[in-house]
């Protein structure tokens, strides 16, 4: 299926493309898109099914995102590519079959060892078929290693008094399409020698907060990729490039890899 695809362009220089991830769009990189800017032309698509994007198809899975990120590599002309959670999934699969000169990656939660980054599925998609968000929402949260020791009894509740009210309600929209991120991970299982052949040179960002499986995702990947290089930052968690998050340390980061 052809879809439009949009991007937000931000600053003039070298030319990087940053791919969100889960429940985000391209709005939730601004703040890191105008860091790198004062240095670089940035390119943030919106994913497929968000936000200024055209409708993912039936079957969406890695494949069609590939595509996608392929025809915006091919529009503008990039060559480097920064990917977060979902997002780092995409980019560590392009990188395998298109021209990327750079690559940093944030966490992509890839299957690994004995645990499964999307056993959440099953109750998310019971929990949106009767119509509670809120409820599919605290599912993926915790499922995902974000306010995992937080009880359920107490997110819920204030889950959906978010969603209802404000700049919350962006967030309630975006909560169906992370059906579309669990496939791209699904699709994306294997093991991790897949990405032996990768001939980036690449970054691998996280952070010391944020759940042990992705770190343990990073000590795999780390002596796979043959030009690698680690990262972790101190004092954030997954989500440190979002707006919400700490994206001036993310952003040194890139600035200083991407040259």
């Amino acid at each position: 299926m052809r879809t439009d695809i949009g991007w937000r362009t931000f600053g003039g220089g070298p030319k990087v493309v940053l791919l969100h991830g889960g429940m985000q769009t391209s709005a939730n990189f601004t703040k890191l898109a105008r860091l790198l800017a004062t240095t670089h032309t940035v390119y943030v698509p919106d994913r497929r099914g968000r936000a200024h994007s055209g409708p993912a198809a039936p079957g969406h899975g890695l494949r069609a995102e590939l595509d996608d990120l392929r025809a915006v590599l091919d529009e503008t002309g990039a060559r480097d590519v920064f990917g977060l959670s979902s997002g780092a999934v995409i980019a560590l699969r392009a990188a395998m079959e298109m021209p990327i000169a750079r690559l940093a990656l944030y966490e992509p939660p890839l299957k690994h060892g004995d645990h499964d980054p999307v056993a959440w599925l099953p109750r998310y998609e019971k929990e949106l078929a009767r119509g509670r968000r809120a409820a599919a929402f605290v599912t993926v949260s915790k499922g995902t290693g974000e306010m995992r020791h937080v009880p359920r009894a107490a997110l819920i509740p204030l889950a959906g008094l978010v969603i209802r009210n404000g700049r919350g309600r962006e967030i309630g929209e975006l909560i169906p399409t992370m059906r579309l991120d669990a496939a791209v991970v699904e699709d994306a299982a294997g093991p991790l020698n897949l990405y032996s052949g990768v001939e980036a040179e690449t970054l691998l960002l996280g952070g010391d907060r944020s759940p042990a499986y992705l770190t343990g995702v990073l000590n795999g990947l780390e002596p796979v990729l043959p030009r690698v290089r680690r990262v972790t930052l101190t004092g954030v968690g997954h989500l440190a490039a979002d707006n919400s998050g700490r994206p001036e340390l993310v952003a040194a980061e890139l600035r200083r890899f991407f040259g």
